[in-house]
């Protein structure tokens, strides 16, 4: 355990932080799934919808410091192409 009162500030911090950042992935995750439910069922003009929602949201993590940036452009690029493809189907 923690000794000293800066230390003890810390530990509470990082409580916070941890249970913001668990908030914020779960809700990326969520949509996520969401646009590739939606690629699975073959629906394209809501997997677009979906995709400008979920690029907002990847973005906004990657400025408040939750994921890399390298991870949100590796999403988008992956359910872009997925979404292009199926409209060549």
């Amino acid at each position: 355990m923690a000794n000293s009162k800066q230390a003890l500030k810390r530990v509470r911090q990082n409580i916070k932080a941890n249970i913001r950042n668990t908030a914020h992935r779960s809700k990326m995750r969520t949509f996520i799934k969401k646009i590739r439910a939606q690629i699975a069922a073959g629906k394209r003009e809501e997997a677009k919808k979906l995709f400008v929602e979920v690029t907002s949201v990847l973005d906004k993590l990657v400025t408040k410091g939750i994921i890399h940036a390298n991870k949100a452009a590796r999403t988008k690029s992956r359910l872009s192409n997925q979404i292009k493809n199926l409209e060549s189907k």
